[in-house]
């Protein structure tokens, strides 16, 4: 890393804090839309660190995790630099809604071109102004409307890196997840960089256990770079999971969940129920697999093939 930074022409030198506005468009009310960018950079040389929240707008544990992080000075760093962007999808936080204005996804729209859909305009920005500074990163993500999920990092077992990273953070859960098309996280792959994706919770709600999980995995993960010399210390083991599966309901009805987020499951074990409204049928969902739930969907009204629960396993 360069003794000093540039992004959108703001030079940033050793020992040097600024919050920095990217200025991406503006409402049709001409209001302008920026993207705030916290950098904060130690005197002594040492790795860059990336952290995103709310790429998907109404997603808001990755939000409050860095906002805690920032407020309290956790992330000023004593090696290397710290770039934090709390909401990356101003657009979608201001909605309350995953996605744009125009219904596109951000994080399906890498890597973004400058005169291309407000997704794509984002997207461009992220690649071009911020990827090319930083070696590592934390993009943090919710489960969907009413579907939860466990804390977990998900990344590319495969890689050793990401394994070695996954570890050095300590979640209780490390998923294998593989790249997706025009992702965030294959952008940053296809230029080197190294991002693990945090999961907690849901979207539209604060899940306080999974925001001090994402805060101590965050300090755990900055001491194993040597970015800090003191960081929480976790009383759980970090258990590895290379499959997922999902567990679909077989029916429509009402569903009624028999076990938690982070159970242990055995194979055929029930898992919840799907009745009927009108107290007639009453069907079984059971488990395909042994391994942990990860995943749970807590919307009542369930569809023919609707997603129950998330399941890792081996």
């Amino acid at each position: 890393m360069p003794d000093t930074i540039t992004i959108n022409k703001h030079k940033i030198g050793p020992g040097e804090q600024k919050e920095i506005q990217l200025n991406i468009a503006r409402l049709p009310t001409y209001t302008n839309i920026d993207l705030p960018v916290h950098v904060f950079r130690a005197e002594q040389e040492g790795p860059s660190l990336l952290l995103t929240g709310a790429l998907h707008g109404d997603e808001l544990n990755g939000v409050e995790i860095i906002r805690r992080m920032v407020a309290n000075d956790m992330l000023v760093p004593e090696r290397g630099t710290v770039i934090a962007i709390p909401i990356v999808n101003v657009y979608g936080f201001i909605q309350n809604v995953r996605g744009l204005p125009d219904g596109k996804d951000i994080n399906r729209s890498f890597p973004g071109v400058k005169g291309g859909s407000l997704a794509r305009l984002l997207a461009h920005t992220l690649v071009n102004q911020i990827l090319p500074k930083i070696d590592y990163g934390i993009d943090f993500h919710t489960g969907g409307s009413a579907r939860a999920n466990f804390p977990q990092i998900r990344c590319v077992l495969d890689d050793d890196t990401n394994r070695e990273l996954a570890q050095a953070f300590e979640p209780p859960f490390v998923v294998n997840s593989s790249l997706i098309d025009k992702s965030f996280r294959k952008a940053a792959h296809k230029k080197c960089k190294h991002i693990l994706v945090y999961e907690t919770g849901e979207s539209t709600r604060f899940d306080e256990p999974g925001i001090q999980e994402g805060i101590n995995g965050t300090l755990r993960l900055m001491k194993s770079l040597e970015m800090k010399s003191k960081a929480p210390e976790t009383s759980h083991e970090t258990e590895f999971y290379p499959k997922t599966t999902w567990v679909r309901a077989k029916y429509a009805g009402l569903f009624q969940p028999k076990v938690k987020l982070g159970d242990k499951v055995s194979k055929k074990q029930v898992l919840g129920y799907i009745t009927d409204p009108y107290g007639n049928e009453r069907f079984k969902a059971p488990a395909t697999q042994d391994g942990r739930v990860i995943g749970l969907n807590y919307a009542p009204v369930v569809h023919k093939g609707d997603a129950l629960l998330h399941i890792a396993y081996q």
